[in-house]
Parts: structure tokens; C-alpha cells; sequence
């Protein structure tokens, strides 16, 4: 077995120095093959209120020079049981959603035809489906957790199908999503109206609110999740707009009450030993940031979802 080629030693350069890629691993055409990578979808052209996310990828890809390569929390040094590495961006037509989905789809599926399995960087929440498309197509209907403050499960934005707050009813309307084994994470906040529980409900959603993981507690409500994801396929979107804005400023859509980082990232971590086959974490805003408090939870939360992957890998 070849020995993946891990991040620069930060003993020797300063993590302020060297390659700017993720964690600072070697870009995929350094190593030629990786079991997972990470890629980057610099779009926002979905977005309904503040715009900034196609910063994103590049903010988290900065404040991922911290990350060191072992995780105590899984017992995994993800970056050493498989060849990770930085995929670069995704470029994509910032003027027209319909084309920029189609782009998405395109690259994932050369990005993950030969096994490699993906953590993507956005961008915002469009992105969401055609990463699920190019999952479904591998695997069949995807089991998926999504953590979000919102439902993104609304039809249709001034008429437009494809936007950040519609991608998992298209999902559920193309066949991609295995409807007995999804569910919402964190969601909170004013809705439009009371319809929009009852068409989510329609759809095959369960709803884990954020005020659910504040009373019954994360060991609780990760053993429901496990429960109702069973043994299928798994994807997880992950929307940094799940944490409050204490945690997470720089996003697009901030509403009061959300998750802290660590429950967030320990809900993460009790998926261990879930059939994961891909992920995204999205709508990273820097320009709503400040000291790279959302980036840096960003970050930490792509890392974890690397070492999902890892410890996958190596089962």
C-alpha cells in the first residue's frame, strides 16, 4: 500500500507559510489519486438575502492552517490512514443557476468516478443537489442528514426552481433521496406559515430542531439519527448556518438559537461507523464574519467530516 502523502510539517514551516490548500495537503494532480478530497464550489448565485458565500471555500481553506493531522475525539489520523487532498475549485457560471448545477454535477462525477469520495466546500446551499445527484448515481437514493436552521425544502424563490432554499425538494422530486431516511438538523426560526412543516412532512422529512438538541441532548438525538439512517448510504449537507450566530456570524441567513460548535461537531462524530459517501459543509460568508469565527468552525467541520471518511476507508 502506497503511504499517503499527508500536509506540510508545521514543525518545519510555519502554518502561516506554505501552500494555501486545505489543511495543507497536496493539491489531487500532486498525488494523482485520492481516496477522499476536498473540493471547493465558489457560487452564490442562489443566495435570497446576503451575498458572499463564493468567498467561502477560500476562507475555510485559510483558516484550515491550524488543523493538525491527528483527531483524539475519533482516535483517527485521517490524513495518514487514506491519500486526502485539495481538489482546488470548481468554476462555475456565476450568471446562470441552471448551467452552474449542470457544471457542478459534470465535475463531481469525473471527481468521483473512480471511488474518491468528496467533501465539498460552497458556496451556497444550491450546490446541495447536483452533489446529491452525482451520490444517488453511485449508490441509489441517498440517506441524508441535513443541518441547516432552515428547511430548504420550499418550492420556488420569485419563480426560480434552483436557488439555496429549494435543492432538497428538487432531491425529493428526481428520486435521489431514500425518503425513510431523512431528516433536518438544527432547523429554528419564523417560517412563512404553517405549510411549510405540513408540505416538509409530505415530503418524508423528520425534524430535529435546535431547541430538540438543547433538552434531550446530543447522545440522545444522535441515537435517534442512527436509528433512522440505519445501514444506507449516507450524504450530509451541512449548512453553517445550523450554529447560532455566536458560533457562526458569516453566513447569509443568521437566525438566533442555534447549535454551538460543539454539539454540532459531537452530533458529527457519533456518526462513526456510518455508511458516509460524501458531504458538503456551505454558505460560509467572510464578509459577515469576524475573526474568522465562522471559517474556523467551518473548517473543523470539514476535518471531521474527513475523518468520517477516513475511518470509513479503513473499515
Amino acid at each position: 500500500m502506497t503511504v499517503p502523502r499527508g500536509p506540510v510539517d508545521s514543525s518545519r514551516v510555519p502554518r502561516f507559510a506554505g501552500p494555501a490548500t486545505f489543511a495543507r495537503l497536496p493539491r489531487l494532480d500532486e498525488v494523482g489519486h485520492a481516496d477522499v478530497a476536498v473540493v471547493g464550489v465558489p457560487f452564490d448565485s442562489g443566495v435570497s438575502y446576503r451575498p458572499g458565500a463564493r468567498f467561502g471555500p477560500s476562507a475555510v481553506r485559510e483558516a484550515s492552517r491550524l488543523l493538525r493531522p491527528y483527531h483524539p475525539g475519533l482516535d483517527v489520523s485521517p490524513f495518514a490512514a487514506v491519500q486526502v487532498a485539495d481538489a482546488g475549485d470548481i468554476a462555475v457560471n456565476p450568471f446562470d443557476i441552471r448551467e452552474a448545477v449542470e457544471t457542478i454535477e459534470e465535475a463531481a462525477s469525473g471527481l468521483t468516478e473512480d471511488g474518491t469520495r468528496l467533501v465539498t466546500v460552497g458556496g451556497d446551499h444550491t450546490i446541495a443537489l447536483p452533489l446529491l445527484r452525482t451520490a444517488a448515481r453511485r449508490h441509489g437514493p441517498v440517506a441524508l442528514l441535513h443541518f441547516d436552521a432552515h428547511l430548504d425544502t420550499w418550492d420556488t424563490y420569485f419563480g426560480a426552481e434552483y436557488t439555496h432554499g429549494t435543492p432538497f425538494r428538487r432531491a425529493v422530486e428526481e428520486g435521489i433521496l431514500d425518503t425513510e431516511a431523512v431528516c433536518h438538523v438544527g432547523t429554528r426560526g419564523p417560517l412563512y406559515g404553517k405549510k411549510d412543516l405540513e408540505d416538509d412532512r409530505r415530503l418524508g422529512f423528520g425534524i430535529v430542531t435546535s431547541a430538540d438538541v438543547m433538552r434531550r441532548g446530543v447522545d440522545e438525538i444522535t441515537g435517534a439519527l442512527r436509528q433512522r439512517i440505519g445501514g444506507r448510504p449516507l450524504y450530509l449537507s451541512i449548512d453553517i448556518d445550523v450554529l447560532d450566530p455566536a458560533h457562526a456570524p458569516g453566513t447569509g441567513t443568521p437566525e438566533a438559537g442555534g447549535l454551538t460548535s460543539r454539539e454540532l461537531l459531537e452530533i458529527l462524530r457519533g456518526l462513526a461507523g456510518c455508511d458516509l459517501v460524501g458531504a458538503d459543509v456551505v454558505e460560509v460568508s467572510p464578509a459577515y464574519d469576524h475573526a474568522e469565527i465562522t471559517s474556523v468552525a467551518a473548517s473543523h467541520v470539514a476535518y471531521d467530516l474527513i475523518s468520517l471518511l477516513a475511518l470509513k476507508e479503513e473499515q
